[in-house]
């Protein structure tokens, strides 16, 4: 048992050498992982760092393919693209002094998704995955009222759930950032005492500004943002707005003008859980489990909420 100063993350990270950190979703999840690359890396483990990729890919020279539909990304990777959140990523890390390679996963379906980690995991020797979701959707089962954007999170997690011989984790960064994808919040903490009664969930903790880590993180995200100015990260530019204090509707990028945001402390917080619980409670993950498209997962999460006789409604926070 994991005494109070000690948080269980951490203690399941006590003799893990090799650790991969992955961003499930796409786009800039894998910033919402740095605070805890960043904290592992300064501990001296061999941290690897993935992101399943909405970026043009194929491309890249023969030499960055470790194996079909996964690459590794340099900070000199594909200069033409505007928008290539891996690379941006790997010239802040090559800025700081850090290993600068991050590999990017296909948008693909589950099977062939799973074989690239099993590729990552072979070539690093990777003992502990952290899958990392920079928002809730990745809690939700498939019942709610609505699942905001579930399709990469989800196969991701069917991807790795597959996979036997490593320990696998599932952090969630940025509370309440789902709500303008239809996420009901209220549903998200239903799941989660779910979670805990079923002993997957591994508690939360914080990123802090006066941590190393927490600021640092702020750096990485204001980098991103200079330099995708026209698609800055609306999730990550939330979660750094509040490490940083701010409240309430705090603009941050054009993307959300127009919306009333909610910028508050609590999407600072990064919630733990083991990957093979949260997988368990998936409704339909055995339906995309012999996926190839990603379309296929859009397919056939479509047609299970056809199916469903109702929904879970929306549940308020009454506070």
């Amino acid at each position: 048992m994991t005494a109070l100063h000690d948080h269980p993350l951490f203690g399941r990270l006590e003799k893990a050498e090799r650790i991969l950190v992955a961003g499930a979703g796409g786009g800039f999840d894998i910033y919402a992982g740095l605070p805890v690359a960043l904290s592992l890396l300064a501990q001296g483990r061999q941290v690897t760092l993935a992101n399943l990729t909405f970026s043009a890919i194929e491309g890249l020279p023969l030499d960055a393919w470790l194996a079909p539909d996964v690459a590794a990304v340099t900070p000199a990777a594909a200069p033409h693209q505007t928008y290539f959140p891996e690379r941006t990523l790997a010239d802040w890390l090559h800025l700081h002094g850090y290993p600068s390679t991050v590999h990017a996963f296909a948008r693909v379906g589950v099977q062939p998704l799973r074989e690239a980690y099993r590729a990552l995991i072979e070539a690093y020797g990777i003992d502990t995955v952290i899958l990392v979701d920079g928002g809730t959707d990745i809690l939700m089962r498939g019942d709610e009222s609505g699942l905001g954007t579930p399709e990469e999170d989800l196969t991701s997690v069917a991807a790795l759930a597959g996979i036997e011989g490593v320990e696998r984790l599932v952090l969630s960064v940025g509370f309440g950032v789902d709500a303008y994808h239809g996420v009901s919040h209220g549903l998200v903490l239903e799941n989660i005492a779910a979670l805990e009664r079923d002993g997957a969930y591994l508690g939360a903790f914080s990123v802090s500004r006066t941590t190393r880590e927490g600021a640092l993180f702020v750096d990485a995200v204001a980098h991103a943002r200079e330099h995708t100015p026209d698609h800055p990260s609306i999730v990550n530019g939330s979660i750094a707005a509040a490490v940083q204090g701010a409240f309430g509707d705090t603009q941050f990028t054009h993307r959300t003008r127009g919306s009333e945001l909610f910028i508050n402390p609590l999407m600072s917080l990064c919630f733990v859980f083991e990957l093979d619980g949260l997988a368990r409670r998936c409704l339909y993950l055995d339906r995309i489990e012999h996926t190839h498209l990603i379309r296929q997962v859009s397919s056939e999460i479509a047609r299970f909420r056809d199916e469903l006789p109702r929904t879970r409604p929306p549940r308020g926070i009454p506070h």
